[in-house]
């Protein structure tokens, strides 16, 4: 028994190569947007501008700069909220950025494994 495929569906050799090269292309596009979103630095401010975190496309913190006004021996624990506060914020932001700016890529298609 023969499938009748309907014609433009199922392409044949040509139509097998175009998308083959058009993946290519969009993981060619994607290492090039990777490598780029991992060398951009991030700066997040908490706590009212008194902790700042510099982060990496990586998410590695490179600096973390604290004002002295938050410095209280006798409260370190909103110190350390500040910080937990600031670095969450920091790896979000960078999370994100990076998954909009795949999405232009990929257009949404959702390809498990392949990237």
């Amino acid at each position: 028994m023969r499938a009748n495929i309907p014609k433009g569906m199922g392409g044949g050799p040509q139509n097998m190569q175009a998308m083959l090269r058009q993946a290519q292309k969009m993981q060619e596009d994607m290492a090039a947007l990777q490598e780029e979103l991992d060398s951009r630095e991030y700066e997040i401010k908490a706590g009212g501008g008194v902790v700042t975190v510099k982060i990496n496309g990586q998410k590695e913190i490179l600096s973390i700069d604290i004002q002295p006004e938050i410095v209280d021996p006798d409260d370190v624990e909103t110190l350390s909220d500040i910080l937990v506060a600031a670095v969450n914020e920091a790896i979000k932001r960078v999370e994100t950025t990076n998954n909009e700016e795949m999405g232009k890529i990929t257009k949404g298609m959702n390809m498990p494994g392949m990237f």
